[in-house]
């Protein structure tokens, strides 16, 4: 390599030859957040060095450069090849056209800068700044109705994660991380739950599905995707990313198959490859991908700090509870029948390690996952207040929409008892809730806009079980009312 060609690497004075004067050349890659990333090799600039400019949004390292330069040195190719041939000395490369790449590398795909070392800047977390576990259930129960328990749990088990985070390792004293295993039947707000956490704390999550993993080399999702997606939910801030919520649904899908004739590599493979994940380590992962290949740059995760929190329906657990149940009642005099816990909606709160483990979750698994809770199955009167009470609620919502047209919507209570059996019938929770009020709603949200006289409709309970309609009142009488 030349002389003045090391100068414009170096980012030293350089000559205009068509002016005679002398410029300095503007280093702008300070200015952006994100890292430059070598179109070659892949590598950001804070492991490949100082990036050289060759057109907008693209560029190469030092070493990549140099390659090029001494494969020209020794005649294997031209200039005319350069952009557009094979690359004698480097293996595995070839460029391509520049013209096909004037949009540059996304920034999906590229990391962000990390702050220097040596400024003492605050903490990303603060003890002062995460809520107390009264507050954090307190901020919860705006938005989810019952479920007291489980987030009394939540809320204690978040709030003692961060201050583990927060905490120096003093007198040889570690706090072990706080990972979750949350067990409830469909539809009783496992997803939500984690959902309204990680707003209320303001940390990146990354939702994930358990269904979708496969053992490296198998087709699918590999097991560092879960890590892949949080640091997407971060910005491609790594720092921020390690100190992140990942919850993995589907859990109870990873369960050991129970058929041995065939390689389970969806299954106890997983669970064994998710161990260092979930005990902290660091973790090589795709920046803006969900799987490794040789166009994605790579970067390293500390999973250490990062917050675990399992979800599974777990279907047929129940009767691996009432099995264990049964055995336990059944000997001596005071037996107990066997069909005593067969009309028991919440025999998932009985369950416990060995329950879980007997459906197919390895001990090692169990064993990084220390709080474990149930969640109670959703009653008819509970639906009747997740209709109506949280900040959110599916009611206020359409009122909401009606509104945009003048007109007010009211439930009477036979229609929302009505709503909330009919969703009991479904058996799915409370995703049945707005399947239902869709299907009665339709024809009103429709006809409501043709008539400008129309103030206020009332949903029945005979609206809701097919034996009348809604009560309709025209616009000067609601105005009244409604004053």
């Amino acid at each position: 390599m030349n002389d003045e060609f090391k100068e414009i690497i170096d980012g030293e004075d350089v000559v205009n030859t068509e002016t005679n004067t002398t410029e300095e050349t503007v280093n702008t890659s300070d200015e952006n957040e994100y890292e430059d990333i070598c179109y070659i090799c892949r590598r950001p600039s804070s492991v490949a060095g100082r990036m050289i400019k060759i057109q907008d949004g693209l560029c190469i390292c030092n070493d990549c450069m140099q390659k090029t330069f001494d494969s020209m040195n020794s005649g294997n190719f031209g200039m005319g090849n350069l952009f557009g041939g094979d690359f004698g000395n480097m293996p595995n490369i070839k460029m391509v056209n520049l013209a096909d790449l004037q949009g540059g590398i996304p920034n999906s795909q590229k990391l962000k800068k990390k702050k220097p070392k040596e400024k003492k800047e605050a903490p990303i977390l603060d003890i002062h700044s995460i809520p107390a576990p009264h507050k954090i259930k307190a901020s919860l129960d705006e938005y989810v109705v019952g479920q007291e328990y489980a987030k009394k749990v939540m809320s204690v088990a978040v709030y003692n994660h961060y201050k583990r985070v927060m905490s120096k390792e003093e007198d040889g004293i570690e706090i072990e991380k706080s990972n979750m295993l949350m067990i409830g039947p469909t539809g009783s707000g496992k997803t939500y739950l984690v959902k309204t956490l990680a707003r209320l704390l303001d940390v990146p999550l990354a939702i994930t599905d358990a269904t979708s993993l496969t053992e490296a080399g198998y087709i699918g999702d590999d097991i560092e995707s879960v890590v892949s997606k949080l640091l997407a939910a971060a910005d491609n801030d790594v720092e921020k990313a390690e100190h992140g919520i990942i919850f993995i649904d589907e859990i109870d899908k990873l369960a050991k198959k129970r058929n041995a004739n065939q390689r389970d590599v969806s299954g106890e493979s997983v669970q064994q490859g998710m161990l260092k994940l979930l005990e902290g380590a660091e973790i090589e992962v795709p920046v803006g991908a969900s799987s490794k290949n040789a166009m994605v740059p790579m970067t390293t995760v500390d999973t250490k700090n990062i917050l675990f929190i399992c979800g599974g329906a777990f279907p047929d657990l129940d009767e691996i509870i009432k099995e264990r149940l049964n055995k336990e009642a059944s000997i001596g005099f005071k037996a107990d029948l066997k069909d005593k816990y067969d009309d028991n909606e919440n025999i998932l709160m009985e369950a416990t390690i060995e329950d879980v483990r007997k459906f197919g979750m390895i001990p090692e698994f169990l064993g990084r996952l220390p709080i474990m809770f149930s969640l109670e199955a959703l009653t008819e009167d509970m639906l009747v207040k997740i209709l109506v009470e949280p900040k959110n609620a599916i009611t206020k919502q359409y009122k909401r929409l009606l509104e945009m047209d003048e007109v007010l919507l009211e439930f009477d209570d036979d229609a929302l008892h009505a709503i909330a059996a009919k969703a009991k019938e479904k058996k799915v929770g409370a995703r049945a809730l707005r399947a239902i009020i869709e299907e009665f709603m339709l024809d009103i949200m429709y006809e409501i806009p043709k008539d400008d006289n129309i103030g206020k409709v009332t949903i029945t309970g005979d609206y809701i079980e097919k034996k009348g309609g809604p009560l309709i009142e025209m616009r000067g009488v609601a105005q009244l009312e409604a004053r």
